[in-house]
This record gives structure tokens, C-alpha cells and sequence, in this order.
């Protein structure tokens, strides 16, 4: 097999999910070349979070496939999917730290409780870890409410990739971040990303973070995967909805329900 034909890394064939009536996903097909950034953008509501949940077995598709390097995980037991989830690094919205954990123990946190390293050895890979995402080695012994935002969000990212894994996954990055920084957060995922050789997908609406971290863009609405390609063709996608999204147009496919007070 070549590397042409081999499966995509992270695969969903026809994902259904619905909460009650509500249907969030209605038939999702998306495939994510191993080594490749995928992105995948959408309004709020559009089914960008629970996509990422199905993926990493938070939430049961009612319907469908998803593979992960050509392992089903739908039927998967809690053990294998534990074990398949020591692949994959995850970037949280908003961080996630633990405030009652140090800063070096938040990042070493997956590899002391998950792999059952010992202190001092999971202390230096942290160290090293803070410093590749731009933080000083002192920085390990403070703890997260002495940090800002930007900081903190470096440190979730220095978890994410603490154990080297095949698999990241970005919620939102770059939220509640000030543009500087949150361009600061795009540049370290890119250089994160390729150090690593491993295969990314992040959710986002912000489309200058959506072109920056990513080699393919693909869009959700109304429950289904209206278009995917390369980032530099998106702008000559031909697509009416995407089009209106990633320039942010009133006028367009896409209707709000806004309400006139």
C-alpha cells in the first residue's frame, strides 16, 4: 500500500447524532490524510464541538462509522479506546488547567496518571515541553492563576503534546485570546504540529486561525459537511455558503434568526 492509497488517519462515514429532535449531525463524511491539518468551521450551533466528541468517544453516534488509523471506534471497549486515546493530545477551549496543580504537574499530568511515570521523569519532560511552547523553565513551579491567558493557554498546549502523539485536536485555540496572542497560539500549533509529524484538527469560527494552522479546511452546516479542500482553494471554492462564512456577510444562504427589540 502507498501512501497515496492508505487509509486517511481520523475517517467518518455518515456520523448521525440528535439530542431528542434535535439533529446535530445528519449524515457527516469527512477524511483526515494522515500528517494533514484539517480544520473544520462553522457558525455556533453548527455541530463543530459534537463532531470533536464523537471522535474522541465522549458522545455515541446514533448512526454511522468513525475510524481512527483504520481502527473502528464505535465498537471499541472502554479499555481500547483509553488505549487509543494515548495517541491524541487535546487543546481545550479554555485550557483546562488544574488550579490546584502546579504548572508543571497540569502538563505531566497524562503522563503520570495515564502511563504511570514516575514524578521526576514526567517533571523534565514537562520542563521541556514548557520551553518549546515559549515559556521559561522557572514558569514550571507556578500555578495557573498566576498566569494570563495567553500563558495558559501556552501550558495546554504543552499538554498536548507532552507524550509526542499522533493525533491533536484544537477546540477553538484561539479564543478569548486578543489577536497578538492569538496569533502567537497559531504560529507555536503550526511549529507544534510539524515537529511532532502528526495529524491535526481543530474546530474553529475564526478564519484567520482556520487559514494559518491549516492544510485542509472543511465546512459543517446544517448538520452535514457542505464543502472540504485545500485552505488556498477556499476562497475560489464556489460554494455560496462558504463564501458568506468566511468573509462574515449579512447578505448570503446563511439566515440568522435575530430578533429586533
Amino acid at each position: 500500500m502507498t501512501a497515496t492509497d492508505a487509509p486517511p488517519m481520523i475517517q467518518l462515514n455518515n456520523v448521525r447524532k440528535a439530542f431528542g429532535s434535535k439533529v446535530v449531525l445528519d449524515g457527516v463524511n469527512l477524511d483526515i490524510p494522515k500528517g494533514r491539518s484539517m480544520v473544520i468551521i462553522g457558525g455556533s450551533g453548527s455541530g463543530k464541538s459534537v463532531t470533536l466528541k464523537c471522535i474522541l468517544g465522549l458522545l455515541a453516534p446514533d448512526e454511522g462509522e468513525i475510524f481512527i488509523n483504520g481502527e473502528p471506534t464505535t465498537t471499541m471497549t472502554v479499555a481500547m479506546r483509553e488505549r487509543a486515546n494515548r495517541n491524541i493530545g487535546m487543546l481545550f477551549q479554555g485550557s483546562a488547567l488544574f488550579d490546584s496543580l502546579m504548572v508543571w504537574e497540569n502538563i505531566a499530568f497524562g503522563l503520570m496518571q495515564g502511563e504511570g511515570m514516575n514524578r521526576a521523569d514526567a517533571r523534565d519532560i514537562a520542563v521541556e515541553k514548557l520551553e518549546a511552547v515559549g515559556m521559561d523553565r522557572d514558569d514550571a513551579d507556578r500555578w495557573p492563576a498566576e498566569l494570563s491567558g495567553g500563558m495558559q493557554k501556552r501550558v495546554g498546549l504543552a499538554r498536548a503534546i507532552a507524550s509526542n502523539p499522533a493525533i491533536m485536536f484544537f477546540d477553538e485555540p484561539t479564543t478569548g485570546l486578543d489577536p497578538v496572542m492569538g496569533d502567537v497560539i497559531n504560529d507555536l500549533i503550526v511549529k507544534c504540529v510539524r515537529e511532532l509529524g502528526a495529524t491535526a484538527l481543530t474546530i474553529t469560527h475564526d478564519m484567520a486561525s482556520a487559514r494559518k494552522i491549516s492544510d485542509r479546511i472543511a465546512m459543517l452546516y446544517q448538520g452535514k459537511i457542505i464543502w472540504t479542500g485545500e485552505t488556498r482553494d477556499i476562497d475560489h471554492c464556489g460554494d455560496a455558503h462558504v463564501d458568506q462564512f468566511i468573509h462574515g456577510h449579512i447578505e448570503g444562504p446563511i439566515k440568522m434568526d435575530l430578533r429586533v427589540a
